[in-house]
This record gives C-alpha cells, sequence and structure tokens, in this order.
C-alpha cells in the first residue's frame, strides 16, 4: 500500500457540523428541560446534587462509564497501542476485582451513612481536619484534570477542522457549565447518556470501517504480529519496566479502586439510586461498559498500526505526535461516509463533557457540603442553597476554561505527567479512606499523617520523574516504526527506516530508583504509604483506646475479624433516618 505523505486538506463539511452542532443542542435542551418541564425541578440540595436519590440504573450507569472513559482515553489508549503494543490492554483482567471490592467492601458504608460528600465520612470516622484534607485533594486534582480533558479532544477538533482551539473551547465549555448549571445531577447523567451512546456509535462505526480498509482482521492481526505490537502477557516482575502484566494489572487495581471507590463522582451518583442492590447493579453495568470501550479504543491501536504500518504519520511529518494518530486515520477514511468525522469529533467531545460536567457537579457537592455549609452560622433555605450551587458550578466552568489555555501553554510535558496526576490525590485519598473503613485502631492523627506524607512522596516521585525524562535520562523503549511503503516524494535516505527508540545509549548513572519505577505503581505506593504510616501513627499516639467507634463507619468485610476489647469498641448502628452524628469517635 502506497501513502501520500501530503498532509490531509479534508476539513468539516456541512454534515460533519450538523452531526456536532447537534450534539451539542441536544446536551442543552437536556439542561432546559430539567430546569423548567421536569415535573420536579432541581430546586433543592437533594435533587440538584442526588437526583432525588431515585435515578435509575441504566441512566446512572451510562453516566458514570462516559465520566470515566475521558477524550484522553478515546485518543490516548490508541496511541499506546500503536506506540508500545498490546501490554497496556491487560488493565481490563484487573477491573472485575475492584468492582467486586467497592460494591462489598466501600459502598455499604457510603450507602448506610446516605451522604451527600464522600468526604463527610472522614469528618464522621475522623476529625474535620481530615475531611478538609480529603476535600482539598479531590478539588485540586479535578482542577487540574478537567482542563485537560477539555484541552485533549480540542485539539482533535482543531485538527480535523481548522477552527482554532480558542474559538471552540469557550463554547463549548459553556454549553457544558449550561446544562449541569441548570439542571443538576439528572441533567448530567441524562446528557452523558446521550453521550455514551454516541462514543459507542462513532468507536463502533470507525473500527468496522478500518478494519475493512486494512483487508480484513487476519490482515490486521498479522501485520501487528509482524510489527511486535502483540504483546499481552510479559511476566518480567521489574518494577522499572513501564508496562508488563503485574504493573498493569496490580498499578490499574489500585488506580480503580482510588477512582471509583472512594470518588466522589462515584459515590454521587451510586447514592443517588433507590437502593445498594441497585447501586451494586450499577457498578456491573459500570465494568461492563468500561471493559468494552476500552477495548475498543485498544483495538483501535491496531486497527492504526495495521493501516499505517509501512509509512508511519509521525515519521514523515504528516501529525506532530501519536496523540493525533486517530483523527488523522478518521479523516483518511472519512472521505467515503458524510458526517463521519463529525461523529467521531462528537464521540470524543461527548467524553470530555461527560467528564467535565461530572466534575463540576461533584466539586460543587463536595464545596458545599464540606466548605460552605460547615461554615454557614445559619441553616439556608432550600432555594438559597440551590441558587448558591449553580452559582459554584459557573465559577468552577468559568476557572477550568481559563485553565485550558494554561495548559495549551504547558504545551505536551503536562499531557504526558497528566498519568501521574490522579496517583498524587489517590493514593492517598485511598489509604486515608481504606483506614477508617478496615482498621478500626486508626485515629486522625495517623489518618493526617499517613496522607499528607503519602501525598509528598508520590508528588517528589512523579515532578522527579518528569524532570528526568525531560533530560533524557529515562526513555521507555517503543515498538519499531518504518517509512519504506510511504510513496517516491519520500526522502530517499529515508526510504527503508526503521527506528527504534530503544537503541538510544543508556546513561552511565541511572535515576534514582524510584524515578525510574513504572508509573503504574504510583497509587498503590501512595496508597501502602498512607496505610504504614497511619498505623503505625495511630499506635505512637495511643490508637483509640478508650474509644467507641461506630459500627456503620467500618466496613462489614472486616466485620468477622474485629473482636471487641476494652480498648476499642464498635457500637451501634444508624437510627431509622439513617443519618449518624457528627464526632461519632468520642
Amino acid at each position: 500500500m502506497e501513502y501520500s505523505m501530503e498532509q490531509i486538506d479534508k476539513y468539516f463539511d456541512i454534515f460533519d457540523y450538523i452531526v456536532f452542532a447537534a450534539m451539542l443542542i441536544v446536551s442543552a435542551l437536556i439542561g432546559v428541560y430539567f430546569a423548567f418541564f421536569a415535573k420536579v425541578k432541581q430546586n433543592t440540595t437533594s435533587e440538584y446534587l442526588m437526583g432525588g436519590k431515585s435515578m435509575g440504573i441504566f441512566p446512572i450507569s451510562m453516566s458514570l462509564i462516559a465520566s470515566y472513559i475521558s477524550g484522553i482515553s478515546i485518543l490516548g489508549i490508541p496511541a499506546e497501542m500503536y506506540t508500545y503494543g498490546t501490554q497496556f490492554w491487560m488493565i481490563i483482567a484487573s477491573e472485575g476485582f475492584v468492582s467486586l471490592a467497592m460494591a462489598y467492601a466501600y459502598l455499604p458504608v457510603f450507602y448506610q451513612l446516605q451522604i451527600t460528600s464522600s468526604y463527610e465520612y472522614l469528618n464522621l470516622r475522623f476529625n474535620q481536619t481530615v475531611r478538609l484534607l480529603g476535600s482539598v485533594l479531590f478539588l485540586t486534582k479535578m482542577l487540574l484534570y478537567i482542563p485537560i480533558v477539555i484541552y485533549v479532544p480540542a485539539l482533535a477538533f482543531s485538527q480535523v477542522t481548522g477552527i482554532n482551539l480558542h474559538l471552540v473551547t469557550p463554547v463549548v465549555c459553556i454549553v457544558c457549565i449550561f446544562y449541569t448549571t441548570l439542571g443538576g445531577l439528572k441533567a448530567v447523567v441524562w446528557t452523558d447518556t446521550v453521550q455514551t451512546v454516541i462514543m459507542f456509535g462513532a468507536l463502533i462505526i470507525i473500527i468496522f470501517m478500518g478494519t475493512a480498509s486494512v483487508g480484513g482482521f487476519s490482515e490486521l492481526w498479522s501485520r501487528n504480529v509482524a510489527g511486535d505490537r502483540i504483546d499481552f502477557f510479559n511476566f518480567d516482575l521489574d518494577p522499572t519496566i513501564r508496562h508488563t502484566f503485574w504493573t498493569v494489572t496490580i498499578g490499574n487495581f489500585f488506580s480503580w479502586m482510588a477512582s471509583c471507590s472512594v470518588n466522589q463522582a462515584m459515590v454521587q451518583r451510586c447514592l443517588a439510586t433507590p437502593s445498594l442492590h441497585s447501586a451494586r447493579i450499577t457498578v456491573a453495568v459500570l465494568v461492563i461498559g468500561i471493559v468494552a470501550l476500552e477495548s475498543m479504543c485498544s483495538y483501535m491501536g491496531l486497527v492504526i498500526y495495521a493501516f499505517y504500518y509501512k509509512c508511519d504519520p509521525v515519521t514523515r511529518g504528516a501529525i506532530h505526535k501519536s496523540d493525533q494518530l486517530l483523527p488523522y486515520l478518521v479523516m483518511q477514511i472519512a472521505q467515503t461516509m458524510p458526517g463521519l468525522a463529525g461523529l467521531f469529533v462528537s464521540g470524543v467531545f461527548s467524553a470530555a463533557l461527560s467528564s467535565m460536567s461530572t466534575g463540576l457537579n461533584s466539586m460543587t457537592g463536595v464545596i458545599f457540603e464540606d466548605l460552605i455549609k460547615p461554615r454557614m452560622k445559619k441553616p439556608l433555605t432550600e432555594s438559597h442553597a440551590s441558587f448558591l450551587m449553580k452559582v459554584v458550578v459557573v465559577i468552577i466552568g468559568g476557572t477550568c476554561v481559563e485553565l485550558v489555555f494554561v495548559i495549551e501553554k504547558m504545551g505536551a510535558a503536562l499531557i504526558q505527567a497528566s498519568g501521574s496526576l490522579g496517583a498524587i490525590t489517590g493514593g492517598p485519598l485511598l489509604g486515608i479512606f481504606s483506614l477508617g473503613m478496615f482498621f478500626p485502631q486508626a485515629n486522625s492523627y495517623g489518618a493526617l499523617a499517613g496522607g499528607l506524607i503519602s501525598g509528598a512522596l508520590i508528588t517528589w516521585i512523579s515532578i522527579g520523574t518528569q524532570m528526568k525524562m525531560a533530560q533524557g535520562l529515562i526513555r521507555f523503549p517503543q515498538k519499531p516504526v518504518s517509512v519504506e511503503g510511504c510513496n517516491a516524494n519520500w526522502i530517499a535516505e529515508y526510504l527503508s527506516l526503521t527506528l527504534s527508540p530503544d537503541a538510544t545509549p543508556k546513561p552511565v548513572q541511572p535515576p534514582f530508583a524510584l524515578y525510574r519505577m513504572s508509573y503504574m505503581y504510583y497509587t498503590a505506593l501512595g496508597t501502602v504509604t498512607a496505610l504504614t504510616v497511619g498505623l503505625l501513627v495511630s499506635y505512637l499516639t495511643g490508637s483509640n483506646k478508650g474509644k467507641k467507634i461506630h459500627k456503620d463507619l467500618i466496613s462489614p468485610a472486616v466485620y468477622r475479624f474485629m473482636r471487641e476489647t476494652s480498648d476499642i469498641q464498635v457500637t451501634g448502628s444508624a437510627d431509622t433516618s439513617g443519618k449518624i452524628e457528627l464526632n461519632t469517635v468520642t
């Protein structure tokens, strides 16, 4: 197969713009419906943040799937397969275990307490200071994550339309802020549902067309085998290898536990269902959907390699980095199907919008419940509280739009660093919550020390690693690429060129061992550090001797292992309202 090395000059046509505009209009109208036309208006705290706790399994499941698959995943996973091979695909092996742990160890605690913010738990189990630490960690993560989620698909949109991202980013974000502000959780959930359908539809069509364009599945697979892309079971135990079976399964287990089990976005949606049984079914559907989407994105990486296996677009300068591979492929195969490019960009932006709307709604819940409400001298009326939360959404949304342009100035280095961003906050938070739920002897001193030291450690490792990578002292072996199939305009000396970054000489003095550790282990290390430090400090400060801990604050998974002693007593159950008073640990 011969490829042109010229840039693709086909941009969006009228059908593409119609498809993309329709997605935005439908999203906005959903917000208008729940604000003005729904039977139950979004003018109370319960309705605005929790959907009245009456949401169905299907929309909540679709919302969670859309929330956890961002534009970064849709563009980044195919690029990962193309560049490094299929080992990362094995992250799906651990996600079933995460769903079981979440459904039976963590979720019952939140459901029994019926709290709006997951960080209320930290106040109930420890104290207000630990709660504040958890809230700040979550808000920091989301304020950095949301702009990246929007920036990445904006780049793809700019690539396939020629429209400057400075124009499209505010427009798309304003639509998201609009429906999130007006419609609350119900609008977010139902727009996420529509956007999930768009994501699935776009990926399925592109997969079938891409597979057909390379001659079918057999030809696709043989090309990837010949290109050394098929690599599922590397059982090397070396923790410094970027991706092995162990790093992606063990590392992803802790990463997903941190993202799902104690994350405000997840807890808020699960508690919006009418029963714990419904919440557990929701989690099961979520895992099935995530595995399907991740597998489709991974398969797209194989499609891309099979399409360009003899003429790498990055090497020949058609695109600048691997994250642009999927949009570049779509624009080539879209020439035979009007509207396909618009559907693809709608799918990428749907993933981004769902992540943004979920982030705005969950951040609003945390700010209102954890930062504003405890400091109000008089309780707010429901109408005033609803209005205040809408103002908070607008302020946060505007801040995120501003930060998108800061992200742009920082360039690709920050995008690459975003993979370890979640671990900086995720590991400490998972450790703190696990201390409270599984270890009755853990006290507030231990939780605070464990969270701070864990966060500092992962931050140090993450920043140090990025600095060493920028200096060229840490490199990851990539799979070979070729340009021997490019057309005759290609420069003669590059014909039959096969690039292998692994051939770069290794530094004489290797970086510090923790800098060379696979980033997939960051969350696991953060969690273990928080637990170890937390238990040690708790022991040194007297644990919880002589104190009573409410039974509902401990996970049912450890009931059988606990013994009531004269030092620590686990007592009681929630009252008929499902609530327990603050400062239960006395």
